[in-house]
């Protein structure tokens, strides 16, 4: 499966990739050699830490390669008056009596505690197109589904203030 992403994505994993490389690669290695002349690798705790710091960097710029590689690139569509990427949206949860508002983005940069929902997810998925006044089905799985109704719609845009999830 590809993942959809927008070309800020791209452009932001991209930048991420480049600062891994020229920045923060270099410094890792010579932490390992520093680290190293500690003497006994089998004890070295430091020594340790800092192959596991340099590890985790080779496997984050991997990850990004492979996001990039297979992603499928998509255009943000505005429509007027329809639930878009990079909208807010506020909607009433009929069963818990409560509204909520949330930023539809793409799953690369969701993030609950920030409010940021992936365009992916039930809910998401559900809301996607619809219109203020819609009422919506949100299934999360073969045995729950709950309601939500569309209160508003803040239009937003694609603007490269959100960042891609660290992992």
């Amino acid at each position: 499966m590809h993942d959809e992403l927008t070309q800020v994505d791209i452009k932001k994993m991209q930048e991420e990739i480049d600062y891994r490389m020229c920045v923060l690669r270099p410094q890792l290695l010579a932490e390992v050699q520093r680290t190293r002349e500690y003497g006994d690798l089998s004890e070295n705790a430091e020594y340790k830490e800092a192959k596991r710091e340099k590890n985790a960097n080779e496997s984050r710029i991997r990850y990004l390669k492979n996001m990039i590689a297979t992603a499928k690139v998509i255009k943000v569509r505005q429509d007027a008056d329809s639930v878009c990427l990079f909208d807010t949206v506020a909607y009433y949860i009929e069963e818990d009596d409560e509204v909520e508002e949330r930023k539809i983005v793409t799953t690369l940069r969701q993030d609950a505690l920030k409010g940021l929902l992936s365009k992916e997810s039930p809910l998401g998925k559900a809301l996607l197109g619809k219109k203020v006044g819609d009422r919506v089905l949100v299934q999360v799985n073969d045995k729950y589904s709950y309601y939500v109704v569309v209160r508003a719609i803040t239009k937003g845009e694609d603007d490269e203030t959100i960042p891609i999830s660290s992992y």
